[in-house]
């Protein structure tokens, strides 16, 4: 061994006297999907905030009708910078807000509804918590998405075509007057129940088909390339299936994707993926650092404890997801 050992020198320099091109290897040719520059971004965040303030903040409920009055909604001391401190210093690297849930309030001044801040007592209809939230984000050097619900509860059209005009104006107007916009969340709660500008009746629409979400990933691609798009199908990330914050321990990225649309029945597929899948759909693990989702004062005692926190990061983060932990801002708008 000694003996050839010593012969490598003389190899090495038998290779170059020949001019042998360098020994450049080309990269294997992938198998299945790779993911975009951007879902790569995205991963790497690892750790991010939900905040769900709105409505339900000051109604004590879940899920608003569509019936409440903008005059509800009057946050005293309502600072953004605080929310996006307390971000911050967890470790988070982005803020998602809903600035609108399924009551159909909305967090900006929308030119296309009136039922939003714009008719509220806060900051004498003057307000834009989407414009404070963005500005504090980029203080802090954290990045700003953006849950809109397409599921409107308020809304006289929903259900009809004409309502997709409604929401993909909306659409707009929140990726074009707030800069940068790391993620756009769409839920899966589609119909039901609602107020519907006063006919209070209950519509169910063809969740698959009704929205005919292709043509609104173009528009959000148009207006914000690199934006991740959440929702059950991806195509960004998917939802992981569950409101606990966890993946099962075996999680793909690939997804057969055309298997799933927001609010899928088969959603309990989304917690491992799919081995044979054909686009690459990671798993957003979302859940809320309290028992609900909005802030409610009874919950003030139930919040998770460290362990339990660290258990979900280790669950979502420890099996290739991502972890989205919900903070429920109260009815001053501060994190409590």
């Amino acid at each position: 061994m000694k003996h050839l050992l010593a012969l490598l020198p003389f190899l090495f320099f038998a290779c170059a006297k020949k001019n042998l091109p360098p020994a450049h290897v080309l990269p294997p040719v992938p198998f299945g999907p790779v993911p975009s520059q951007a879902q790569i971004d995205w991963q790497r965040m690892e750790y991010n905030a939900f905040v769900h303030f709105n409505m339900n903040t000051f109604t004590n409920i879940e899920w608003g009708m569509g019936s409440e009055s903008p005059a509800t909604f009057n946050p005293k001391a309502l600072d953004c910078r605080q929310w996006a401190r307390v971000c911050k210093e967890a470790g988070m690297k982005g803020i998602i807000l809903t600035a609108k849930h399924h009551d159909g309030f909305c967090l900006w001044p929308s030119k296309y509804t009136e039922h939003s801040v714009k008719n509220s007592p806060w900051k004498n209809g003057k307000g834009d918590v989407v414009r404070e939230l963005s500005d504090a984000c980029k203080e802090f050097g954290l990045k700003f998405g953006v849950y809109l619900s397409p599921w409107d509860r308020n809304h006289p059209d929903y259900g009809k075509p004409a309502y997709l005009t409604y929401f993909r104006n909306q659409l707009r107007e929140l990726l074009t007057n707030y800069g940068p916009i790391f993620e756009v969340w769409f839920d899966g709660a589609n119909g039901g129940d609602g107020y519907y500008g006063g006919a209070n009746e209950k519509r169910e629409v063809d969740r698959q088909n009704y929205y005919d979400w292709p043509t609104t990933h173009k528009l959000v691609y148009e207006l914000q390339p690199n934006a991740i798009i959440f929702s059950d199908a991806g195509p960004g990330c998917r939802w992981v299936g569950n409101e606990e914050g966890f993946a099962n321990e075996t999680n793909w990225s690939a997804l057969r994707l055309k298997e799933f649309y927001p609010g899928s029945p088969n959603y309990k597929e989304l917690t491992t993926g799919h081995s044979d899948g054909y686009a690459w759909v990671p798993a957003e693990c979302d859940v809320s650092i309290r028992p609900g989702w909005y802030y409610h004062p009874e919950q003030d005692d139930k919040v998770h404890s460290l362990e339990k926190l660290t258990n979900i990061y280790y669950n979502s983060v420890g099996r290739n997801g991502l972890l989205l932990l919900n903070l429920p801002v109260d009815t001053r708008g501060l994190v409590h």
